[in-house]
């Protein structure tokens, strides 16, 4: 994703700002895929004038340096992080849009869905706003701070951003529980993914550069044993490398506590990287959905391209820029959360 970042020197100083500084670092990366952005420029986008690189570059110039150093302060204390962030955008975006109505609590709201109980990072969210309103009151959005909170979790390991976000996103006032029925399921067959994400306005290429979130992170068991189990019995699914079944079932026994999990990657799970993809190829893709990316041609040509970590980067990022936009608020719409959990009433 383009937007307004900060690059770091060799020292892990970090000078300049915003789309400019940038560019040097992800060129060769960019020049790959084909897509360079432009450097020198850092503006609306015609594509959706609402957002734009540099929004608050005015009205709060620290907006970055504040975000980054609160994440990156908290992924070292606690390494699940990154996942959980990049999880917490993913379900914000595909529900309702980039709105941060997950964050809200009331009565039946999204983040007390099934597919939600287990989204976290929300504490994270809370510390950034409290910083932000202290330093520019009631100026960046919740959905904001969500999008440049996933990015900066993942970017810590790098130490500099691995894509770019553009912003100026407004904050919902609706959260229902019942609109999380456009969440892509763990157990969907490539068709239903690849609905899901058009659904969304993303396409191919998108679900395949996005699947590989779950290069980092954790599954619940649930999401897994459906895959290795039928009944009482031991079911292995006909799609998952045997030797890696036996890992899980370790992980995963039938019947399993409700809090058991199992990595998403079971090479590099705290790392991110493209080792995902590797294993999808050799049939030890943790989660059925990410098994279905093999089942299809063109899917499996991209699974075969980014094993290339250079590719892989990328083409998330490029994809992550695209899911940033999805069905968002901007101009007048929606409010600027003074707390991200609740609506503003007045």
């Amino acid at each position: 994703m383009r937007g307004q970042t900060q690059t770091a020197s060799a020292g892990g100083r970090w000078r300049g700002d915003g789309a400019a500084a940038w560019c040097w670092w992800w060129v060769a990366v960019v020049l790959l895929l084909g897509h360079l952005p432009s450097c020198a420029r850092a503006g609306l986008l015609e594509s959706n004038p609402g957002l734009a690189y540099n929004f608050y570059k005015n009205s709060c110039p620290s907006v970055d340096s504040i975000v980054r150093s609160v994440t990156w302060a908290q992924v070292a204390a606690n390494p699940a992080l990154p996942a959980r962030l990049l999880r917490l955008h993913f379900h914000d975006c595909f529900v309702k849009g980039c709105d941060a109505s997950i964050l809200l609590d009331t009565a039946q709201s999204e983040k007390t869905a099934a597919p939600n109980l287990s989204v976290g990072g929300y504490e994270v969210i809370d510390a950034i706003k409290a910083q932000l309103e202290r330093a520019c009151p009631g100026v960046v959005s919740c959905a904001d701070i969500v999008a440049l909170a996933a990015r900066d979790a993942v970017s810590y390991q790098f130490k500099a951003s691995l894509w770019q976000v553009e912003t100026g996103r407004r904050d919902g006032t609706v959260s229902l529980a019942s609109n999380t029925g456009a969440l892509p399921s763990p157990f969907a067959g490539f068709a239903g993914l690849l609905q899901s994400f058009s659904d969304r306005g993303l396409n191919l290429t998108d679900l395949v550069a996005l699947s590989g979130a779950h290069t980092i992170g954790v599954a619940s068991c649930s999401s897994v044993t459906p895959r290795l189990y039928q009944g009482n019995a031991s079911s292995v699914d006909p799609l998952l490398d045997s030797a890696y079944a036996r890992t899980l079932m370790s992980s995963c026994p039938n019947p399993s506590p409700a809090s058991a999990t199992v990595a998403l990657d079971g090479g590099t799970p705290f790392r991110f990287d493209s080792s995902y993809y590797s294993r999808v190829q050799q049939k030890q893709g943790t989660l059925a959905s990410d098994a279905a990316l093999a089942q299809n041609a063109a899917a499996a040509q991209m699974v075969a391209d980014l094993t290339n970590p250079i590719k892989f980067y990328a083409a998330f990022s490029m994809s992550m820029k695209k899911m940033g936009r999805v069905d968002v608020l901007t101009g007048a719409n929606g409010q600027i959360r003074k707390q991200c959990r609740q609506v503003n009433t007045s």
